[in-house]
């Protein structure tokens, strides 16, 4: 694992400061400035009332953040080094102009960090990350996490909170849209690709950015799909399920971990001794930066295990947070409690180091600014712009054809759905600096490809359905495209949903267009997988476009009109109702497996099986799979088979192995995905694929905590998707 800064020199010049350094300053290197009680972005001010009204946020801090002094020009402080770290501040001019602040004129010289949520793009938009990740493309996550290095860094951004790891098994939870999906696995190949796309090989490149694995941990586990919600999940799914991508970022050199706002069995992540010193220091063996979330650490007072602002600094200093995002409760509190010798002074060094050994590693103390002339160089160039087209595509799944696509571009097509052609809805959630009219709509791109169309809104998320413009504009029409989904802001923090199917009259507009006979392909554009059913039962096509980032208009019409084949699989589990939910694949085997049979596990007013399972997506063309071969050697599994594209297109087929062990211990769950593997085929070509899957990885925690694989049969499923067919045992 990669170690920051162990160079001995640089050791003795961090000695060097921290003898020179008041407890006051050494306090400010711990505290990290934002604009609003939340975290990097402004909320309003009804919203600020009600924090205040609830308690959440004191007078003083109330009067602060609605100070007329701008929150992120708190130069006085900086001068006195009460700041170590900024977040949400942007401009490289503006950060040049606080860094020289603190070069110039604070006692000693530190320079500042300056953090943004760079989650999928900075000013060019990439797709949300649950939407990328279905490319099952390692390549692509690296190439659009260094883009956004690149453009974020040109902006004077040193530090980003992301990637988000979070496991996430229920589509209710906003956040399901920040990360990789439901399989520990993929978001472990996602994790390790971010880690490098950000970070690269020199941290000190003036064009990388430091990443920060988040939110430690199982905060995706939150009861209910509720934001913010507690976590109670035994040990073994803690280790098996929520911890494998978080252990990966620290594989892959991740300099940072932010703490998750939730308690995990009854403790707050920001004051967890066993995961933020036993796991993560002592196991995994991290060496870098933990930053709390915003606030969370004043949040422990709500948690009901902090008497107050003062307790809880203590608490979450004690337990290994070195940076406190927002709350202050470090800055106002730790000084006098390590003079009366509440905190050993020992503690806060120890958090320091860790502070100003990022900003070594970064580079900071031989370049502390940004060049001021790269933004306009790097933001939105065609480079960007061409790579958000690619991850756009890559990333849209089809989920239904029955043979109207790919489409002619000289029939007659009515559009219709409001989400057609507004821009900034397609961006997603996390979209700090991308904005609406730089973006491709559906519609843009159809006029800039010169194919012919009318178009009328009729119906929106949250406009009603107009049945009058609809007939009128799909009467003549050879084939209907209607854009339905959410808001971007219906997913993402804090917009947890408990119905998570169409929302308004779209599902009605997609009825009577069905009854008009008209053919009727169907655009998702949403930030979670969807309960749509009917929607899927009134389409002849369905194409999962999620929330596409900057270049999602052309991307779609690329898609639709066959100018691409495509070739993502999707990451999570699409339920037929929104009660459904949590719902994944790799459930563990119960006593009753769901069946026909009445007294089975299932719901009655629901299908046995999800709408869509994990891994499944369609193509313009059709593979076969045929001869799987599985060799045991002495520590890994081998695993040969042969896939051929028998259709008439060109593609890219993700073949994805699942394993289950048959007889165990402890209930195992019913596959699991333990390799994948893109391939590209030519119509009629057979490519013999060969997958390695090591025998470590097949086991799991006994009831004394113990990693153990236990001999016996193993099924290994190789195919298109999680209910692949094609299986052979083999006995270990």
């Amino acid at each position: 694992m990669r170690k920051f800064c162990s160079d001995l020199e640089i050791e003795r010049k961090i000695d060097s400061l921290l003898r020179k350094m008041t407890v006051e300053e050494k306090a400010g290197q711990l505290n990290q400035v934002g604009p609003s009680p939340v975290g990097g972005f402004e909320i309003s001010l009804e919203e600020k009332q009600k924090m205040l009204a609830e308690g959440k946020i004191t007078e003083e801090e109330f009067d602060r953040f609605l100070s007329e002094e701008k929150w992120d020009e708190q130069e006085d402080d900086i001068r006195t080094g009460r700041v170590g770290s900024f977040l949400g501040v942007r401009d490289a001019r503006r950060c040049n102009h606080l860094q020289k602040i603190a070069v110039e004129q604070s006692r000693l010289g530190i320079p500042l960090l300056f953090g943004m949520d760079v989650i999928h793009g900075h000013r060019t938009m990439f797709p949300i990350p649950l939407a990328e990740s279905c490319s099952w493309d390692e390549t692509l996550f690296e190439r659009t996490a260094q883009a956004a290095a690149v453009e974020a860094a040109a902006d004077g951004i040193h530090w980003t909170f992301a990637p988000m790891l979070d496991i996430a098994r229920d589509a209710r939870w906003g956040r399901i849209a920040e990360g990789a999906g439901e399989d520990p696995y993929l978001a472990s190949r996602y994790a390790a690709a971010k880690v490098r796309g950000f970070q690269g090989d020199d941290l000190t490149d003036p064009a990388r950015i430091l990443a920060c694995a988040k939110h430690f941990i199982a905060y995706g586990a939150a009861i209910g799909g509720r934001d913010y919600n507690s976590a109670d999940i035994s040990l073994q799914t803690l280790w098996e399920v929520y911890m494998p991508p978080f252990i990966a970022a620290c594989e892959s050199g991740v300099a940072t971990y932010m703490a998750a706002f939730n308690d995990l069995n009854g403790i707050p992540c920001s004051v967890n001794s066993y995961l933020l010193q036993d796991v993560l220091r002592d196991k995994l063996g991290f060496e870098g930066l933990v930053v709390s979330d915003a606030g969370s650490i004043w949040e422990c007072i709500a948690h009901g295990v902090a008497a107050d602002r003062k307790d809880a600094g203590k608490q979450a200093l004690i337990a290994g947070i070195a940076i406190d995002m927002v709350s202050r409760c470090y800055l106002d509190f730790v000084p006098d409690m390590v003079l009366s010798g509440e905190i050993p002074e020992e503690r806060l060094d120890e958090a320091v180091r860790q502070v100003l050994r990022l900003k070594y590693a970064k580079g900071l103390f031989d370049q502390p600014y940004t060049d001021e002339t790269l933004e306009e160089k790097v933001t939105l160039c065609p480079e960007h712009r061409a790579l958000a087209r690619d991850a756009a595509r890559k990333s849209m799944v089809l989920l239904k054809n029955n043979g109207i696509l790919p489409m002619k571009k000289d029939c007659k097509i009515a559009v219709v759905g409001e989400l057609s052609d507004i821009g900034s809805e397609m961006l997603g959630t996390w979209t700090l600096y991308g904005k609406g009219e730089e973006t491709v709509t559906f519609i843009d791109a159809l006029k800039t490809q010169n194919i012919s169309f009318v178009y009328a809104p009729c119906c929106g998320v949250e406009t009603p359905l107009d049945r009058q413009a609809l007939q009128a504009v799909i009467i003549d029409a050879d084939v209907v495209i209607a854009m339905v989904g959410e808001l971007r802001d219906m997913s993402g923090e804090a917009s947890s949903l408990s119905y998570i199917g169409l929302a308004g009259d779209q599902d009605e507009m997609l009825r009577l267009i069905k009854e008009s006979n008209k053919p009727l392909v169907t655009v998702l554009v949403n930030g979670r997988p969807m309960a749509v059913g009917n929607a899927v039962s009134y389409s002849d096509a369905v194409l999962e476009a999620w929330h596409g980032g900057t270049e999602t208009g052309n991307a779609i019409v690329d898609i639709l009109f066959g100018d691409y084949n495509p070739s993502a699989r999707l990451t999570t589990t699409f339920p037929n109702a929104s009660g459904e939910c949590p719902i994944y694949y790799n459930h563990v085997s119960t006593g009753r497996p769901t069946s026909d049979v009445r007294h089975s596990c299932k719901y009655i007013d629901s299908p046995l099986k999800p709408l869509y399972p994990f891994g499944y997506g369609l193509s313009y063309t059709t593979y076969t799979y045929n001869n799987l071969e599985v060799k045991a050697l002495e520590d890994t599994l081998e695993v040969i088979v042969e896939v051929m594209n028998d259709g008439n297109m060109a593609g890219e087929e993700t073949v994805q192995l699942y394993v289950q062990d048959v007889l165990a211990s402890r209930a195992r769950p019913v596959r699991e995905l333990k390799g994948f593997k893109k391939i590209c085929l030519q119509p009629g070509e057979l490519q013999k694929v060969s997958l390695s899957v090591p025998v470590n990885s097949l086991g799991f925690y006994n009831d004394s905590m113990e990693y153990i694989v236990e001999p016996g049969e193993f099924k290994i499923y190789v195919g298109h998707d999680s209910e692949a067919e094609l299986c052979q045992s083999v006995v270990l």
